[in-house]
């Protein structure tokens, strides 16, 4: 027999994270680099070559517990989306618009059901590769629990034809902004260049995906109850079509917020807030019911906002222990005296290695690739391949890391557990890497630029 495994739990797991990047302030020596604005991505950036070291701050054991109200405050406002969104499709689903709406779907699609995995992944990582999206999904965890529950398929796999795919279609794509985007920036490459090899990779990655979900939820699938067109037709009234009318332009202003006018989490978490409350009205549930559902949204929500304060807090442990820039400084310095193909690789690998302690995609193209580009000119590495190997590093880290806040939140609105997703996705992760170092070894080959 084989023992599962068995992780901690994620909140735990978290917590150790935590209380490890505490005792790292205390062995690791605190160092920084110098910092300056740069005005073509607006972000702080750091100078190659001026790691310094800085007075030690090692994080005692009550500053470690202080961490994590820090960490949800500066998390506050994804936590506090993820509670207005939540509250807001409890009241839509009290109105029973969800499981009408999900009933007529299913009976439309009658034995066709497993076309709907390779839509919605395609559609989720679409918005991946457009957008970078994350923790906006979370808004649409309630109804991809009801559609899969309804193909008899089960909690993981609506966890992965969307988180999941999001999360490759942004790791592959040429016109991320938050990913590939700022990363050309930073290494003075035109936007969208190099476009054709990551388009080749983005749609053999989603391929590679897609025939996973569609493995496992096959694996899985139960059998469903019957059910007629006519029945679940019948059962939209007045109130349920306005709801649902209600719902599809919810999300049509809520794509042209976030493209068109920039919009943050504030923004999109008073949209939904709004959207809740004329649910429930026009729905019929009263003010009464309304904050009834609200209430009961926001504690089905309640873990996965923790989980995300959680996160942060090792980012803050870090960042106040002044070793984050230590640890990158680290990794990176013995690359230099790798052969070609082997920095590439080793690029690759601490990419990945860093994006446990910088969970943050933007964040992490910042800190890393303005001392990336200078070491990759001196190896003779192009700087295509030196964006790509950030991609593949931190973008398809995203799909692992329990310090991703927006994955874990994910993940605990669905009822998955952590070590369940790990299991099904290791060995996809592994092909993923597979194809982008196979990519990264044909650019060296035609010496792409």
């Amino acid at each position: 027999m084989t023992s599962r495994l068995k992780l901690p739990h994620p909140l735990a797991l978290l917590v150790i994270g935590l209380f490890l990047a505490a005792a790292l302030s205390h062995i690791l020596p605190a160092g920084e680099y110098t910092r300056r604005h740069d005005p073509v991505t607006g972000r702080d950036v750091v100078v190659a070559g001026t790691f310094h070291a800085v007075p030690a701050a090692p994080v005692g054991f009550f500053q470690t517990l202080v961490a994590v109200p820090r960490g949800m405050e500066d998390a506050g406002s994804v936590i506090f989306f993820v509670f207005l969104v939540g509250g807001a499709f409890a009241v839509v689903e009290r109105t029973g618009t969800l499981g009408r709406g999900v009933d007529w779907l299913v009976a439309r699609l009658a034995d066709r059901e497993a076309l709907v995995i390779p839509v919605v992944c395609l559609a989720f990582a679409t918005a991946g590769a457009l957008e970078n999206m994350q923790e906006e999904i979370i808004a649409l965890v309630p109804v991809l629990l009801l559609l899969t529950r309804q193909l008899g398929f089960d909690p993981l796999t609506a966890a992965a034809m969307s988180v999941g795919a999001a999360a490759v279609g942004s790791a592959f794509s040429p016109v991320n902004p938050f990913q590939a985007g700022i990363a050309q920036k930073l290494a003075g490459l035109p936007l969208l260049s190099g476009a054709s090899l990551r388009l080749v990779l983005l749609a053999a990655a989603l391929g590679l995906w897609i025939w996973g979900t569609l493995r496992h939820a096959r694996r899985v699938q139960t059998a469903r109850e019957a059910r007629t067109g006519r029945a679940a037709a019948s059962a939209f009234g007045w109130r349920e079509r306005g709801v649902l009318a209600l719902v599809l332009a919810t999300f049509a202003v809520f794509v042209y917020g976030v493209l068109q006018l920039g919009w943050d989490f504030d923004q999109m978490s008073a949209l939904f807030f709004l959207m809740g409350i004329l649910a429930g009205l026009l729905g019929g549930l009263g003010v009464g019911g309304t904050s009834l559902a609200f209430v009961r949204g926001f504690e089905g929500m309640a873990y996965a906002g923790i989980l995300i304060g959680f996160a942060r807090a090792i980012y803050v442990v870090l960042d106040q222990g002044r070793i984050i820039d230590t640890i990158v400084h680290g990794l990176f310095t013995p690359i230099g005296s790798l052969p070609l193909v082997l920095s590439a690789v080793g690029m690759t690998v601490v990419q990945a290695l860093i994006h446990i302690p910088v969970p943050s995609v933007s964040g992490q193209a910042v800190l890393t690739m303005p001392v990336l580009v200078p070491l990759s000119d001196l190896l003779g590495l192009s700087r295509q391949l030196t964006v790509l190997t950030y991609q593949i590093g931190a973008g398809l880290c995203e799909l692992m890391t329990p310090t991703n806040g927006a994955l874990m939140a994910v993940l605990a609105a669905a009822g998955v557990e952590y070590e369940d997703w790990l299991r099904f996705v290791t060995p996809l992760y592994a092909g993923l890497v597979g194809l982008g170092l196979v990519a990264v070894a044909v650019g060296l080959g035609i010496g792409w630029h």
